[in-house]
């Protein structure tokens, strides 16, 4: 359990509070200021004026949702106020931003009034492009949202209602479907008549759910018609014609529970009164109406749903409303419907069906995730949230006629919004397309790895690249079913191909004078090296490229490649090279894997297959060759070496923008790089040669760890043929990364 003490020193360490406003346009230069402020921001002014939808063009409306909050019902605390509110809902923009690039401001009104909180909203239209209610107790949040969605042209959304409506019926959906049942069938039991109980009781009825076959109840007992005490209109609405009273009458035979009430409200025997593979949501929090050791105690058939995030499927609501909200921004809907809110529904179910990512069981203390009883609903931190209830959303929005600014190609929308989730799925998006014109054959020496495996399908279901699995057929098979994957792929088992024994005869032929005999080289070829294998492939022209490494040392790769496929004969050796993905850009580096001790030339080696590596990705380069000093500060032979190495590059290339001998610092600082007027760089660094492989070994792993960068890599430069090595600790998506690099450096093979 979080400590008193560290929540608080959370929120109260350096800025104070959990957000900031930062500016998206530059304010550095008077020009800045003047088109920031007076004089310029009056053109944007009067173009508003005379055409009110160029406020979604010249300001941040179409990215700005307030989170409106009295502070009545906030979490499990109550009625505390609109102020103690607050961290709330501060919290609550930093989930819009992390998980879907939204702009918050959060507004506490002080009122109890709803009169009060819909005027104030009201007013405030013309700031936001939605409307976020939040923590706002029942039934005056059903009124208020009423109101306001009659009253206003922008998205207005209770997320204590809908959100936790969608979460839990998206879970509802697969539960049914893993025990065979019918929602149209179902009894349904909802415990907890208040924000979130009424919408998810009347979203299950919009999915299908029977009204006849499903009870509310709340703390005086079933909701029944004619029933006068506790009611109010809303309640009403979802009263059932029936003899039962209690809770406990309500469960017996019930085939699902939903519940949004209290600790403890389920004991134990309802549970075992309640209908073969039962389904029980229970949603309170901090403590569920029933843990499920204790309803797994009783039922050995039951699945359970909590909103805790140390059990299994947690019903959160961060998987719905950001990726909501995304949606209806992006086609500037004038509300969020019904459409809108089942459509998030079937995405989530439909996800929660399809392979957890490895980056999603990482999360999770590596713990493996797949459809069934403990995993019907997604992660909170699954990436493809985003990917997939967005889109889903705004074709509901579409087709449902509230959108007002249509999305014409879906497909470059969905590759938009990857670009949201950092600067390394924007290049990565642009590399796979480039992958997809033209889909090479990769081949995996280690063709039974279950990453290799999984890497595998989705380089065939995207088109990106045509994998070549190495291993016995029988083994990969076997995996394949393991994983209950059907994959449309070419096996090669060394031991009973057709290939061997030429791949053998040429290895003789290769390395006879290197100390291998016929023999040596027919059981290399047949047993002991798969990564031999694979470089033969690459070598006789049968695979356009070679990655492997998952499984072997970053030596037992290489070597291999180097003695089958060898280094282009022009060059003096192999180089390595990493791209670091910052959120605010992209750098390359080299070397960081091979070269240890490199001479000028070498240097000058290096510098010019990353250029020409960085060109094929469709980025311009800009080189700086390191040093400890900036431009002959010191006279030292380190220094002299890399000066001389970049004298070597610009004789080769003239063409291409480079410069040093220069420290780090100022290769990637404007500020600093404008001090040396007479530098050839047009701006600062992309790739960055490093003197030495100290240097760049720790450099780049440095950056990796405490920096934030994510590494891709390490890239192979100087080979015949592309072979790039993959570590042991890569997840399937840097598998399909370095794949489709792969294949863009065999398209310019």
């Amino acid at each position: 359990m979080t400590k008193k003490i560290d929540a608080l020193e959370y929120h109260a360490s350096g800025r104070k509070g959990k957000i900031e406003v930062v500016s998206s346009k530059p304010c550095l230069t008077s020009l800045d200021l003047s088109l920031a402020y007076t004089p310029g921001v009056a053109e944007p002014c009067l173009a508003i004026e005379q055409r009110p939808s160029d406020a979604y063009l010249y300001t941040a409306k179409g990215n700005l949702v307030a989170v409106v909050s009295n502070g009545t019902a906030v979490l499990g605390l109550g009625n505390i106020g609109a102020l103690a509110g607050k961290p709330v809902m501060e919290g609550k923009g930093v989930l819009f931003k992390r998980f879907a690039d939204v702009d918050v401001f959060d507004l506490e009104v002080k009122s109890e009034d709803p009169d009060d909180v819909i005027k104030v909203v009201q007013l405030l239209e013309p700031t936001f492009g939605g409307i976020n209610l939040e923590d706002i107790k029942a039934p005056e949040c059903f009124y208020i949202e009423e109101e306001l969605k009659k009253t206003m042209n922008i998205p207005v959304f209770h997320d204590d209602q809908h959100g936790t409506a969608i979460i839990c019926s998206a879970a509802l959906i697969n539960a049914l479907q893993l025990v065979g049942k019918r929602i149209e069938q179902a009894r349904i039991v909802v415990n907890g008549a208040g924000a979130a109980g009424v919408a998810c009781a009347n979203l299950a009825i919009s999915l299908g759910a029977n009204p006849e076959n499903l009870c509310m109840c709340d703390t005086k007992g079933v909701i029944y018609k004619g029933r006068s005490e506790g009611m109010n209109p809303y309640k009403e609405r979802l009263a059932l014609d029936t003899d039962l009273r209690t809770l406990e009458e309500a469960m017996r035979g019930a085939d699902v529970f939903i519940g949004v009430s209290a600790k403890g409200a389920v004991t134990p025997q309802m549970v075992r009164e309640m209908a073969k593979d039962p389904i029980i949501m229970a949603m309170a929090n901090p403590d569920p109406e029933i843990t499920p050791e204790e309803a797994l105690s009783v039922r050995s058939d039951v699945i359970m749903a909590t909103g805790r995030s140390d059990y299994p499927n947690q019903v959160n609501n961060v998987l719905g409303f950001p990726f909501i909200f995304r949606g209806a921004l992006d086609v500037r809907a004038s509300t969020i419907n019904e459409e809108m809110k089942k459509a998030a529904v079937f995405a989530l179910a439909q996800l929660a069906q399809e392979e957890c990512p490895d980056s999603v069981c990482r999360a999770y203390g590596n713990e493996s995730f797949s459809f069934g009883r403990n995993y019907i609903i997604p992660k909170p931190f699954d990436p493809r949230a985003l990917l997939r209830v967005a889109p889903a959303v705004a074709r509901a929005a579409m087709k449902s006629g509230v959108a007002r600014t249509p999305i014409e190609d879906m497909d470059r929308y969905v590759e938009w919004l990857e670009t949201l989730q950092g600067r390394a799925k924007e290049t990565m998006r642009a590399i796979i397309n480039k992958a997809k014109c033209d889909p090479k054959k990769i081949v995996f020496p280690e063709g039974d790895n279950e990453k290799i495996l999984k890497a595998a399908y989705h380089l065939v279901e995207e088109g990106i690249a045509k994998p070549i699995l190495i291993g016995n057929r029988n083994k990969v098979l076997e995996k394949m079913s393991e994983l209950g994957m059907e994959l449309n792929v070419t096996i090669v088992d060394p031991e009973d191909s057709e290939l061997t024994e030429a791949y053998a005869q040429e290895l003789y032929r290769l390395r006879q004078r290197k100390g291998i005999t016929l023999s040596e080289a027919q059981r290399i070829v047949r047993r002991k090296s798969r990564n031999h294998f694979g470089s033969m492939m690459v070598h006789m022209g049968d695979a356009d490229a070679l990655l492997g490494g998952i499984d072997t040392h970053y030596p037992d790769t290489i070597r291999p490649a180097l003695e089958v496929i060898g280094r282009q004969p022009q060059l003096s050796g192999v180089h390595g090279m990493y791209m670091m993905v910052f959120k605010k850009g992209i750098y390359f580096m080299a070397d960081t894997t091979v070269e240890i001790e490199p001479t000028a030339e070498e240097l000058a080696e290096t510098a010019l297959l990353a250029a020409e590596k960085v060109q094929l990705l469709d980025i311009v380069p800009r080189i700086a060759m390191l040093s400890f000093a900036n431009f002959g500060s010191v006279n030292h032979a380190l220094t002299q070496k890399v000066k001389r190495a970049v004298e070597i590059v610009k004789e080769r290339a003239p063409e291409l923008e480079i410069d040093g001998e220069m420290q780090a610092d100022t290769a990637v600082t404007p500020e600093l790089l404008a001090n040396y007027t007479f530098s050839t760089l047009t701006g600062p660094a992309n790739i960055l040669i490093f003197p030495d492989l100290n240097s760049g070994n720790i450099c780049y792993k440095l950056l990796h760890r405490l920096g934030g960068a994510e590494a891709i890599g390490p890239l192979l430069m100087g080979m015949k043929k592309p072979v790039h090595v993959l570590q042991r600790g890569d997840d399937v998506a840097t598998i399909v990364n370095m794949a489709a690099i792969a294949v863009v450096d065999a398209q310019s093979m």
